[in-house]
């Protein structure tokens, strides 16, 4: 079932592509019809999962003692949906369109409060330790909890400026002195548009943002009714609301509903979430690193081509044989340059299944940047680059058939099944890992058992047919002409110096092209992916003309490891992460982290390696078609 809903969700995007092409006025191509409510229209609340950063684990709304309607139904995900951990559910909460309520008490029998078991408040409190959230959406907008932060704080009071923010989600309660207090009460603040109607005709609302304020208000301190209506204390005479975890706890599971004007249009109301207070310091950070790079770009090609019409130059001069006997640098293993690996199938697999990747994440990133991943499509992103990733299989298949055959290789067949299996088989087996850790905490971020099937289906039903197509045709086209030819006998390689070392060569690469930030706005994303295909291009080459110039001739293998050790400080960081930032102790939580990461460094890792591979390999078939070869 989810298959089917995330394939209906991924091709009408294929199909609005061409109408964004001619018409990109919209901020959004919408994923869902913006819905109209009249006054008193009810407005349905659901919940979409719990979160926290300290265990990486989701869990369902309903892992929890909250109260539940009289019949639970559980939304239809897609794959991206599943693959995130949402369990989209309906919840008590009761809202009429533009319509207020006070205060209203849930799951209460003849003014009865909630009693939680023993086992039920430890549950409870320890999910309020391990600081989880809650997530909740409203047509199909996360709620979100304001943030008011003083921007210059040693002023005067008059002159503090507020600085808003928003943080996902609201927590689902909080400790003080060893003690653990739970978010009982949910006020929740709805913005709507108005929209403009003929006099003649009755008013429709849109909802443009769903803010709450979580409270915990102590069960003495509510005063309820049997009409499940309920009255709040008045200013901050209330204590809040402990769960014991040692005993049962008796509560009020209360909320009131507050209605507000905004201008804000139904196309924008997105903004607000993905607004970022540092807007100004990431474009800063971004002009400032295309800047860098491309001033270092414009240098390094005057350095290697004054350097290289030198070098040819002397080459081509025809002087006498004394000459020639003390030429030396890289015209010296034009013999041996083009000489086949070390195992030249599980590199052109490599190589091919980094083709994929690139393709993927270039055309992923590129539609996310035109607005058609919308975030109000959930897991569209996801479920988008897992179909792309199966359909990009026939290129990245062409590309290793070609590499292959180009490398000697005879033995296509096994080299298509190579590449097909390779990278993903790695990832399938780490993710099927995690995923029993994951299965044995209950954890909503488990895929199910049937889905898994389903992603083996589309591995061995798409990818792996596409992959051996492309393979087919790759290794039946001509393979790339090497403009000189390859010795029978190999030359001995001289001695090297310490900075030519294969673990020394990828620290060189570029560090930290992200600068330790996760860009949610695909613009950015866009040039820094730019800025990373021109980095690795050129860390690649230059660490390919020094090599050879040294009279190593065994590049092939190098420049795949030295352009991929970007990954090395992904790696880096990401324990550095681990240790000062983040506060997992537990094994499973920890073990989620670096499985993820280790996945992330993995196709991090193809990724770089196959772009600075190929623009190495283009750098070198082009300086030695331009000597001359006796």
């Amino acid at each position: 079932m989810g298959i089917l809903c995330s394939v209906c969700d991924w091709l009408p995007w294929s199909l609005l592509l061409f109408s964004l092409m001619c018409e990109t006025s919209a901020f959004y191509v919408p994923g869902v019809a913006p819905i109209n409510f009249h006054q008193n229209d009810p407005v349905e609340i659901k919940a979409v999962k719990l979160t926290s950063s300290r265990t990486q684990l989701p869990y369902e709304y309903y892992s929890l003692p909250f109260c539940q309607p009289s019949k639970i139904t559980y939304k239809a995900e897609n794959l991206g949906e599943v693959l995130r951990g949402d369990r989209i559910v309906n919840t008590p909460f009761q809202v009429l369109m533009n319509s207020e309520k006070k205060c209203e008490v849930l799951c209460s029998q003849s003014n009865k409060p909630v009693t939680l078991t023993v086992e039920q408040s430890r549950l409870v409190a320890e999910r309020i330790t391990e600081d989880y959230y809650v997530h909740l959406i409203a047509d199909n907008l996360p709620v979100a909890t304001r943030l008011e932060l003083y921007s210059n704080r040693d002023s005067d009071d008059k002159k503090k400026e507020k600085d808003v923010q928003f943080e996902h989600g609201y927590r689902l309660g909080f400790t003080d002195v060893n003690k653990i207090y739970l978010h009982n009460h949910l006020s929740f603040i709805l913005y709507y548009h108005r929209e403009d109607m003929e006099e003649d005709q009755e008013h429709t609302y849109r909802v443009v943002r769903f803010e709450v304020i979580p409270q915990s208000i102590r069960l003495e301190d509510l005063k309820a009714d049997e009409k499940s209506s309920c009255t709040l204390p008045e200013g901050t005479n209330s204590s809040p609301q402990e769960i014991d975890p040692t005993k049962e706890n008796q509560l009020y599971f209360t909320y009131s509903v507050h209605w507000e004007e905004s201008d804000i249009k139904w196309a924008s109301r997105w903004d607000t979430y993905l607004t970022m207070s540092d807007v100004q310091i990431h474009w800063f950070s971004i002009i400032n690193s295309v800047v860098v790079v491309f001033f270092l770009s414009g240098i390094l090609s005057m350095i290697i081509i004054r350097t290289l019409r030198k070098d040819i130059a002397n080459y081509n001069k025809e002087d006498d044989i004394e000459d020639t006997m003390e030429e030396s640098g890289w015209k010296l293993v034009h013999g041996d340059v083009f000489r086949p690996p070390q195992y030249p199938m599980i590199l052109s697999s490599l190589l091919g299944s980094g083709i994929q990747l690139f393709c993927m994440i270039l055309i992923v990133i590129f539609v996310a940047m035109l607005g058609m991943l919308s975030p109000s499509s959930r897991g569209a992103l996801m479920t988008t680059a897992c179909f792309l990733f199966m359909f990009m299989g026939v290129f990245g298949g062409f590309s290793a058939g070609r590499l292959y055959r180009t490398l000697k290789g005879h033995r296509w067949k096994k080299g298509a099944f190579c590449t097909a299996t390779l990278y993903p088989g790695v990832v399938f087996g780490i993710c099927f890992v995690l995923n029993c850790f994951i299965w044995g905490k209950h954890s909503s971020g488990a895929v199910p058992f049937p889905t898994m099937v389903a992603l083996l289906c589309m591995w061995f039903g798409i990818s792996l047919p596409l992959v051996y197509l492309g393979y087919y045709f790759g290794f039946r086209k001509q393979p790339y002409d090497n403009p000189v030819r390859t010795n029978q006998i190999p030359r001995q390689i001289p001695e090297q110096r310490w900075y030519m070392n294969r673990f020394v060569g990828p620290t060189v690469c570029p560090q930290a092209i992200w600068e330790n930030q996760f860009y949610y706005l695909f613009g950015f994303l866009f040039l820094v992916f730019i800025i990373l295909v021109v980095s690795c291009s050129q860390i690649s080459i230059v660490m390919v003309y020094f090599q050879l110039c040294a009279e190593d001739y065994r590049w092939w293998w190098r420049n795949f490891l030295v352009s991929g050790g970007s990954a090395f400080y992904v790696l880096v960081y990401a324990i550095f992460y681990f240790v000062n930032k983040l506060d997992i102790v537990e094994f499973i939580p920890s073990l989620l982290y670096f499985g993820y990461t280790a996945l992330m460094v993995l196709s991090f890792w193809l990724l770089t390696g196959t772009i600075g591979f190929y623009a190495a390999y283009m750098f070198v078939r082009k300086i030695y078609a331009a000597v001359k070869i006796d």
